[in-house]
């Protein structure tokens, strides 16, 4: 199969300025390689080369290098994050990946600043970080509920577009995907959940409270990208009705990424022949 030269990250970048979910269709499949199977294949293949790419930045990591990414995943429930990280972060060696789940603040948490939780679990050298959720929802949430003033809400706006420049001008390649999933499919999900024993452990009666305030999360969703998607962190807004292109098009951006970072395995800090001399001379 060919490979498309298109830049996802040029496609789904949310726009500068004014963003408007409801001009993206979140069944939209932009820039896929192909049907449904045709892109299961495709993300097999970019898989592996995503692996590759670990391993070498695991290596730089190892070998002093301070060079790491962060992928942020955001969205409504039942968008896909979990979904995302099985089928994303599945593809490479789990010890290079360090994954973090923000729930609600635990009371240690809410005696420090928002920010405080996230700056801990920021991945180190040669990890791929993953968020699922992240300090964005202290500008979501914190909107809709009305859990912080306005002026609070703006304040954390800046604070994290400051935030994030720091990571940056330390070595840390963001990569920030709203995972837009629609009113309707989220109903379904959520339908599918009940009708699955074995999945009723995922459903949360609040879901269906939050489905009454979608409008207002929409909403929030938008002031945030516009706030925090700037030239050197931007956002992406991935269409996550369909999960197969939901999955791909999130592993590629992280690919895309990665593969910009260039990442080499670190020479020998010793002398190869005299090491292999050693060994080969060596008593049995």
């Amino acid at each position: 199969m060919a490979k498309s030269t298109t830049s996802l990250r040029e496609v789904l970048r949310a726009p500068a300025g004014e963003v408007s979910l409801a001009d993206v269709d979140p069944r939209g499949t932009p820039v896929a390689p192909g049907d449904k199977d045709a892109t299961k294949v495709q993300m097999i293949a970019d898989g592996a080369e995503l692996s590759s790419l670990q391993e070498k930045l695991y290596a730089e990591g190892v070998s002093g290098g301070e060079r790491r990414v962060l992928l942020v995943l955001q969205g409504m429930d039942t968008s896909g994050k979990g979904g995302v990280i099985k089928a994303v972060a599945g593809a490479v060696n789990p010890q290079g990946v360090a994954i973090t789940s923000f729930k609600k603040p635990t009371p240690e948490e809410l005696k420090h600043g928002f920010l405080w939780r996230v700056r801990r679990a920021v991945p180190g050298p040669g990890m791929i970080g993953v968020f699922d959720r992240s300090h964005y929802e202290d500008v979501l949430i914190g909107r809709v509920r009305e859990l912080a003033t306005p002026a609070v809400i703006e304040r954390r706006y800046k604070e994290i577009v400051r935030f994030e420049d720091q990571l940056t001008a330390a070595g840390t390649t963001i990569v920030k995907c709203m995972l837009h999933v629609s009113k309707w499919e989220q109903k379904q999900r959520l339908l599918a959940r009940l009708d699955d024993s074995t999945k009723r452990w995922k459903f949360n009666p609040g879901d269906v409270d939050e489905r009454a305030l979608w409008d207002d999360y929409q909403r929030a969703y938008e002031i945030a990208i516009e706030r925090t998607s700037t030239q050197t962190n931007p956002w992406y807004v991935v269409p996550a009705d369909r999960k197969w292109y939901r999955n791909w098009a999130v592993g590629r951006l992280l690919q895309e990424a990665v593969s910009d970072l260039a990442p080499r395995f670190p020479g020998a800090d010793y002398d190869v022949a005299a090491q292999r001399d050693r060994l080969i001379d060596e008593a049995d």
